[in-house]
């Protein structure tokens, strides 16, 4: 694969750690625990958006944008990365945030809205949970470009096949690193959501004839349809990377039942993983993907689905910000 003919702005100076996990893994046996750190990436609290946001901002810099509107959830980690980049341009930003769960914005509210202040967005739009946010964000760049602005819409997540590229090349950075730690890893847990990251990581993988299997931890649909919207991604990369062939459907893993009632909304094994992690490795994860995606992967290890395998990586996407906004479901009752 040649990720040179593609332009990429940089936001991270070198490559992001690659930890044992030496107290959690004696703790819950066998089998052993890496953790890959992408939340130590550039931009304002780091976080896997980065990766996919130094192709999209390139691209739109190449076309000329003035301003960059993206959508995402009251909480969101990639609406914060995407605000932090732009300021890193010079560009303005909008954000279209959807209320997944029925009047809980507050414009006051910490964690990642606090940020979304503090980099000075110049506009929020809030929609009700459901509605159509492509159409909202075009709507946005409509009025935008009757002022003679230039506006450029990422999509949720970042994830499509511009932004879903930095995690093909976060899997050439791993397969690197591997190898020269001298380090063979039976499986990667990864959360699933946008689906940007999920299919970026498994293609390069595939790519690579790597042959790890890329486990999903899926934080907002259920298997059927999170395998779709991964498996439609990863033919798209796979065109845009003129490759002979892509991940199969059958490559792609996807687990449904670490969701709870659904996105954003808290689970008890979420919190029991978040506060296990601060307390043995000193990592902080976030309530709403990391955190559900490392209560999975121990679960799956409680049951025995690691039996054959001998060493773990777990994808640390980021989020940490989000945690000031669920303080309170912290504090031991």
């Amino acid at each position: 694969m040649n990720l040179c003919q593609f332009p990429r702005r940089r936001y991270t100076v070198g490559i992001t750690p690659v930890e044992k996990l030496e107290r959690l893994s004696a703790l819950v046996g066998s089998p052993t625990l890496y953790c890959k750190r992408d939340d130590l990436l550039g931009l304002a609290g780091g976080g896997n958006k980065t990766r996919k946001l130094e192709f999209l901002m390139a691209d739109a810099l190449a076309k000329g944008a003035d301003t960059i509107i993206t959508c995402g959830a009251i909480q969101s980690n990639h609406c914060r990365l995407t605000l932090a980049a732009a300021n890193k341009e010079g560009l303005f930003c909008q954000l279209v945030l959807e209320q997944r769960v029925p009047n809980s914005y507050d414009s006051l509210a910490s964690g990642n809205n606090f940020l979304f202040n503090l980099l000075g967005v110049e506009a929020v739009h809030v929609v009700d949970g459901g509605s159509n946010l492509k159409e909202k964000m075009d709507t946005v760049a409509n009025a935008l470009r009757a002022q003679g602005r230039k506006p450029y819409i990422i999509p949720g997540g970042g994830s499509n096949a511009i932004g879903a590229l930095g995690y093909v090349a976060c899997a050439q950075e791993l397969l690197q690193q591997l190898f020269e730690m001298e380090l063979n890893i039976d499986a990667i847990v990864c959360t699933s959501g946008s689906a940007g990251t999920h299919a970026g990581l498994l293609t390069g993988i595939v790519a690579s004839n790597a042959h790890i299997p890329v486990i999903g931890i899926c934080i907002n649909r259920k298997k059927e349809e999170q395998s779709q919207a991964v498996y439609d991604l990863c033919n798209q990369l796979a065109l845009k990377l003129n490759l002979k062939e892509g991940p199969a459907y059958d490559d792609i893993i996807v687990f449904e039942e670490y969701i709870g009632e659904g996105y954003s909304r808290v689970t008890e094994d979420m919190l029991e993983a978040v506060k296990l992690v601060a307390r043995t490795e000193a990592i902080l994860l976030d309530p709403v993907y990391t955190g559900k995606t490392m209560a999975g992967l121990l679960d799956l290890q409680r049951k025995g689905y690691f039996n054959q395998m001998q060493n773990i990586l777990f994808l640390h996407t980021g989020g940490s910000p989000a945690l000031f906004a669920y303080t309170g479901y912290f504090f031991d009752k």
